[in-house]
Protein backbone atom coordinates (compact mmCIF):
# COMPACT_ATOMS: atom_id res chain seq x y z
CA UNK A 1 0.00 0.00 0.00
CA UNK A 2 1.67 3.18 -0.87
CA UNK A 3 1.02 5.91 1.59
CA UNK A 4 -0.55 9.04 0.87
CA UNK A 5 -2.43 12.14 1.60
CA UNK A 6 -5.79 10.16 0.85
CA UNK A 7 -4.37 6.97 3.00
CA UNK A 8 -4.21 8.89 5.90
CA UNK A 9 -7.43 10.55 6.10
CA UNK A 10 -10.41 8.81 4.69
CA UNK A 11 -9.62 5.16 5.16
CA UNK A 12 -8.77 6.49 8.40
CA UNK A 13 -11.58 8.68 9.09
CA UNK A 14 -13.92 5.49 7.84
CA UNK A 15 -12.33 2.89 9.90
CA UNK A 16 -13.17 5.37 13.17
CA UNK A 17 -16.56 6.61 12.08
CA UNK A 18 -17.87 2.54 11.71
CA UNK A 19 -16.19 1.82 15.01
CA UNK A 20 -17.97 5.25 16.34
CA UNK A 21 -21.28 4.00 14.54
CA UNK A 22 -20.70 0.56 16.55
CA UNK A 23 -20.00 1.77 19.70
CA UNK A 24 -23.47 3.85 20.13
CA UNK A 25 -25.32 0.77 19.04
CA UNK A 26 -23.88 -1.39 21.62
CA UNK A 27 -24.25 1.67 23.70
CA UNK A 28 -27.76 1.70 22.58
CA UNK A 29 -28.25 -1.97 23.61
CA UNK A 30 -27.07 -1.83 26.77
CA UNK A 31 -28.89 0.97 27.33
CA UNK A 32 -32.01 -0.62 26.92
CA UNK A 33 -31.24 -3.38 28.77
CA UNK A 34 -30.57 -1.27 31.90
CA UNK A 35 -33.33 1.07 30.99
CA UNK A 36 -30.88 4.23 30.58
CA UNK A 37 -33.07 7.10 28.82
CA UNK A 38 -31.23 7.62 25.04
CA UNK A 39 -31.83 11.07 25.03
CA UNK A 40 -29.85 11.30 28.84
CA UNK A 41 -27.05 9.79 27.09
CA UNK A 42 -27.17 12.34 23.98
CA UNK A 43 -27.24 15.06 26.05
CA UNK A 44 -24.86 14.27 28.94
CA UNK A 45 -21.13 15.57 28.99
CA UNK A 46 -17.53 14.75 31.22
CA UNK A 47 -17.79 18.54 33.07
CA UNK A 48 -19.99 21.44 32.96
CA UNK A 49 -18.19 23.23 30.13
CA UNK A 50 -17.51 20.22 27.82
CA UNK A 51 -19.75 19.24 24.79
CA UNK A 52 -22.51 17.14 25.13
CA UNK A 53 -22.22 13.85 23.37
CA UNK A 54 -24.61 15.11 20.52
CA UNK A 55 -22.04 18.19 19.95
CA UNK A 56 -18.92 15.36 20.34
CA UNK A 57 -20.36 13.12 17.57
CA UNK A 58 -21.02 16.35 15.26
CA UNK A 59 -17.68 17.40 15.69
CA UNK A 60 -16.04 13.74 15.02
CA UNK A 61 -18.52 13.87 12.06
CA UNK A 62 -17.50 17.42 10.80
CA UNK A 63 -13.53 16.82 11.57
CA UNK A 64 -14.09 14.24 8.94
CA UNK A 65 -16.13 15.55 6.26
CA UNK A 66 -13.86 18.90 6.64
CA UNK A 67 -10.81 17.48 6.64
CA UNK A 68 -11.54 15.21 3.80
CA UNK A 69 -13.09 17.74 1.65
CA UNK A 70 -10.29 20.71 2.28
CA UNK A 71 -7.35 18.45 1.42
CA UNK A 72 -9.54 17.12 -1.97
CA UNK A 73 -10.19 21.07 -2.67
CA UNK A 74 -13.63 20.56 -2.51
CA UNK A 75 -16.40 22.36 -1.06
CA UNK A 76 -17.37 20.62 2.25
CA UNK A 77 -21.25 20.30 2.29
CA UNK A 78 -23.05 22.51 4.97
CA UNK A 79 -24.73 20.32 7.53
CA UNK A 80 -27.13 21.97 10.24
CA UNK A 81 -26.26 20.96 14.11
CA UNK A 82 -29.84 20.40 14.68
CA UNK A 83 -29.71 16.54 16.08
CA UNK A 84 -31.26 16.11 19.01
CA UNK A 85 -31.73 12.12 19.28
CA UNK A 86 -29.66 9.36 19.86
CA UNK A 87 -31.17 7.75 16.68
CA UNK A 88 -30.29 11.26 14.70
CA UNK A 89 -26.77 10.79 16.17
CA UNK A 90 -26.42 7.36 14.57
CA UNK A 91 -27.46 8.69 11.78
CA UNK A 92 -24.97 12.22 11.42
CA UNK A 93 -22.13 9.49 11.46
CA UNK A 94 -23.82 7.72 8.43
CA UNK A 95 -24.12 10.51 6.58
CA UNK A 96 -20.33 11.09 7.67
CA UNK A 97 -19.77 7.75 5.78
CA UNK A 98 -21.99 8.51 3.36
CA UNK A 99 -19.87 11.21 2.00
CA UNK A 100 -16.51 10.15 2.54
CA UNK A 101 -17.59 7.10 0.40
CA UNK A 102 -17.68 9.99 -2.61
CA UNK A 103 -13.63 10.00 -2.66
CA UNK A 104 -11.59 8.51 -4.33
CA UNK A 105 -7.24 8.72 -4.65
CA UNK A 106 -7.00 10.62 -7.50
CA UNK A 107 -9.33 13.70 -5.28
CA UNK A 108 -6.12 13.89 -3.23
CA UNK A 109 -3.67 14.22 -5.42
CA UNK A 110 -1.46 17.61 -4.91
CA UNK A 111 -3.61 17.36 -1.61
CA UNK A 112 -0.94 17.68 1.09
CA UNK A 113 0.66 20.87 -0.35
CA UNK A 114 -2.83 22.38 -1.73
CA UNK A 115 -3.63 25.73 0.29
CA UNK A 116 -6.00 25.34 2.96
CA UNK A 117 -7.60 28.76 5.00
CA UNK A 118 -8.45 27.84 8.28
CA UNK A 119 -9.20 30.50 11.25
CA UNK A 120 -7.05 30.36 13.88
CA UNK A 121 -7.16 32.48 17.26
CA UNK A 122 -9.76 34.59 15.15
CA UNK A 123 -7.23 34.95 12.13
CA UNK A 124 -7.45 33.39 8.77
CA UNK A 125 -3.85 31.35 8.11
CA UNK A 126 -3.43 29.67 5.31
CA UNK A 127 -1.49 26.35 5.74
CA UNK A 128 -0.86 22.74 3.46
CA UNK A 129 -3.49 20.13 3.32
CA UNK A 130 -0.99 18.32 4.96
CA UNK A 131 -0.59 20.27 7.69
CA UNK A 132 -4.15 20.67 8.16
CA UNK A 133 -4.96 17.55 7.82
CA UNK A 134 -2.28 16.36 10.41
CA UNK A 135 -2.06 18.90 12.96
CA UNK A 136 -5.49 20.53 13.09
CA UNK A 137 -8.25 17.49 11.70
CA UNK A 138 -6.81 14.74 12.76
CA UNK A 139 -6.10 16.02 15.95
CA UNK A 140 -9.67 17.31 16.50
CA UNK A 141 -11.14 14.37 14.69
CA UNK A 142 -9.68 12.14 17.46
CA UNK A 143 -10.49 14.44 20.78
CA UNK A 144 -14.19 14.46 19.78
CA UNK A 145 -13.93 10.98 19.10
CA UNK A 146 -12.18 10.02 22.20
CA UNK A 147 -14.55 12.37 24.51
CA UNK A 148 -17.62 10.38 22.99
CA UNK A 149 -16.28 7.45 23.72
CA UNK A 150 -15.84 8.58 27.23
CA UNK A 151 -19.13 9.79 28.01
CA UNK A 152 -20.88 7.09 27.48
CA UNK A 153 -18.30 4.71 29.49
CA UNK A 154 -18.47 7.14 32.19
CA UNK A 155 -22.08 6.12 32.30
CA UNK A 156 -21.00 2.30 31.89
CA UNK A 157 -21.32 1.05 29.03
CA UNK A 158 -19.68 -1.87 28.34
CA UNK A 159 -17.08 -1.04 25.77
CA UNK A 160 -13.23 -1.20 25.58
CA UNK A 161 -10.18 -0.03 23.82
CA UNK A 162 -11.07 -2.54 21.08
CA UNK A 163 -14.39 -1.04 20.36
CA UNK A 164 -12.63 1.96 19.90
CA UNK A 165 -9.56 0.50 17.62
CA UNK A 166 -12.12 -1.48 15.67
Amino acid sequence: MTFSIYTASVPVFTRKLKALLAILNKAEANAAERKIDLDFLANDRIAPDMFSLIKQVQSVADQAKFGAARVAGKTPPAWTDDETTYEQLKARVQKALDYLATFSEADFVGGAEREVTVRVAGQERTISGAEYLLERSMPNFYFHLTTAYAILRKNGMPIGKGDFLA
